[in-house]
């Protein structure tokens, strides 16, 4: 696809009225790498699968500006879908990869998701990265397999290829409807889950909830003292959340809930709500917070704080059935849909940057099964997609 510029704007301003034959009529417009963090805020509120992934704060922290592209796309001036991307080139050459990850947004609040916008979206990917930077381009999208979600997505993307699934790139999960009261949802946890909370109820446990640093700061505690006891290896750096959570806006910061035993904070649980959904991020609790059962306290005040604010689904956040039954069990718990998320997606016309692309995402593959030190893994992972 070439499409051609529109006479007298930036060149990053596309207009497909006379060249492409693959957008659908003359009133769409492409703007890439046009707008500012804060007009990207306010559009991140347009939408209701929007998330976390897609904020700036989250590209910023983990990849850095200068490696984030922008895409709008807009139908008689009006937005209709956004996506933000990393940007990987190994040298200054133009090949290299392009990662969306839970992208794009396409589904405007109040609104359901139209699939004209969704394939006028995934051709200007496509026309961006794919053909005009000669990249590599990767899109792993919010929306679960079997999902109306994800057949549309998958009609619109038809030009991709489907990633094969395996255990590197398959997120599995429960997700819960949050749309009956709060007493069935109560009424629909596990009897064990549910003798559990009321036990927890019981133990005059107190809940703090914020957004603030000192609420974050209190919980980072309770996670590196989770860790230093049980020396368990993971991927995720709590400090890196901590920055994006200090970079955020306001209305898009994480929501942490810190459980005290006797004024000790012994158990905490981080929630990030955007759109119409919410997804667990992160939990830890001490040995004090496993007697008095903080952790299913802290799960239905979230549940009701999230049903006050009209988020519709919550993801629990990945499950592991093998590899990780004690949380499994938990979250299985609490009666939610096991679900898969939709095969990514990929697309490329460039020999050197597909090359460049699956080596990098071998290294991180290799990565995530040795003991390489956190530097190694950070400095080798700049060819991989991280996730």
């Amino acid at each position: 696809m070439n499409p051609k510029l529109h006479k007298g704007l930036s060149p990053l301003w596309w207009d497909f009225r006379e060249e492409s034959t693959l957008m659908l009529n003359r009133d769409w417009q492409v703007e890439v790498d046009r707008v500012t963090p804060t007009e990207w805020a306010q559009m991140l509120d347009l939408f209701n699968d929007a998330n976390l992934y897609q904020t700036w704060s989250y590209g910023r922290v983990r990849w850095g500006d200068e490696n984030l592209s922008h895409l709008v796309l807009k139908r008689n001036g009006e937005v209709q879908a956004i996506a933000q991307l990393r940007i990987v080139r190994p040298t200054s050459l133009k090949f290299g990869m392009a990662y969306l990850r839970w992208g794009p947004l396409c589904e405007r609040r109040g609104q359901p998701l139209d699939s004209e916008v969704a394939l006028n979206m995934a051709q200007a990917l496509e026309a961006e990265y794919v053909s005009n930077r000669k990249l590599f381009v990767r899109v792993l999208p919010n929306a679960f397999a079997g999902s109306p979600r994800a057949t549309v997505l998958q009609s619109a993307f038809s030009t991709f290829s489907l990633e094969p699934l395996d255990a590197d790139n398959t997120y599995r999960t429960f997700v819960m409807d949050l749309a009956p009261s709060v007493a069935d949802l109560r009424k629909r946890f596990d009897p064990k889950w549910r003798n559990k909370l009321s036990g927890a109820e019981k133990n005059n446990l107190k809940i703090i909830a914020g957004d603030g640093g000192q609420e974050f700061n209190s919980f980072c505690q309770i996670y590196k003292n989770m860790r230093n006891r049980k020396s368990f290896e993971t991927t995720v750096d709590i400090d890196e959340f901590a920055r994006i959570q200090a970079d955020l806006d306001q209305r898009h910061r994480m929501r942490v809930l810190i459980c005290e035993d006797q004024g000790i904070p012994v158990a905490g649980l981080v929630a990030s709500a955007m759109g119409d959904s919410a997804i667990y991020l992160l939990g830890a609790t001490s040995d004090q917070g496993l007697h008095s059962k903080g952790a299913y306290l802290l799960q239905w005040t979230m549940l009701q704080w999230l049903k006050q604010n009209g988020i519709r689904w919550y993801d629990l956040g990945g499950i592991d059935p093998e590899g990780n039954p004690g949380v499994y069990t938990f979250k299985k718990g609490m009666a939610g849909s096991d679900v898969c998320q939709l095969n990514p997606l990929v697309a490329s016309k460039s020999t050197v940057s597909s090359a460049i692309a699956k080596a990098g995402m071998a290294v991180q593959r290799a990565l995530r099964g040795s003991s390489a030190s956190t530097q190694l893994a950070h400095t080798l992972k700049q060819l991989a997609t991280k996730n």
